[in-house]
């Protein structure tokens, strides 16, 4: 896979006022900003797609792509692992949810920075080694943060830790591309635990990346 791939695979780790964890699905827009002679935005476009279906429930949760390659990446709770398919292989990927190659040089968090559907939300700014990780989110959709305590890859749970919430927004900005989702829809829903199981007999090995 071209390693200017990787990144997508790190990070890839609006309804009423919720008093309990948010259950269900956000639905987020995609844009790409290419930086480099190798890619073009069409391109990256294409292959990770410019619709993401984020489900989440308890400790678990998996995200669903439009791609042309990146197709679905699910995170098993109790197993700490991030598993990650694409179309040009049979086989599901998996990372170990303690691993995280990103160091973070600085924490920023601006209140009532944003508006999004409807929400008033906060931003969180990360800068790491690799760029800025910016993530706006409101404090109605809150997630259990012990449940992803263990989840280092790609900076999830540093994030969390800081917003006890789900982004409505993020912008990704490294030196090879600007990735930038935004919520168009937020769905509570009750989800089953089925949902987060692989398929069955399906091939599984360990990430190269």
């Amino acid at each position: 896979m071209n390693k200017l791939l990787v990144f997508a695979l790190i990070t890839f780790s609006t309804l009423t006022v919720f008093g309990q964890n948010f259950e269900g699905k956000i639905t987020y827009s995609s844009t790409y900003k290419n930086k480099t002679p190798q890619m073009t935005d069409q391109q990256w476009l294409s292959m990770m797609g410019d619709t993401q279906e984020y489900y989440i429930k308890d400790g678990n949760y998996k995200s669903v792509t439009n791609g042309t390659l990146m197709q679905w990446q699910l995170y098993v709770g109790s197993e700490n692992k991030i598993y990650s398919k694409m179309s040009n292989s049979e086989t599901v990927f998996w990372n170990d949810g303690l691993t995280n190659t990103e160091s973070i040089i600085s924490v920023e968090l601006n209140k009532n920075v944003i508006e999004i559907l409807g929400y008033k939300c906060d931003e969180l700014i990360l800068t790491c080694e690799s760029g800025i990780q910016k993530y706006y989110f409101n404090s109605t959709l809150k997630v259990d943060v012990s449940l992803f305590e263990n989840h280092k890859f790609g900076n999830w749970y540093d994030f969390l830790k800081e917003s006890n919430a789900l982004p409505l927004k993020m912008i990704i900005d490294n030196a090879q591309v600007t990735m930038e989702n935004i919520a168009t829809e937020v769905k509570e829903m009750k989800l089953n635990e089925k949902d987060f199981q692989l398929p069955e007999n399906i091939k599984i090995a360990k990430s190269p990346y």
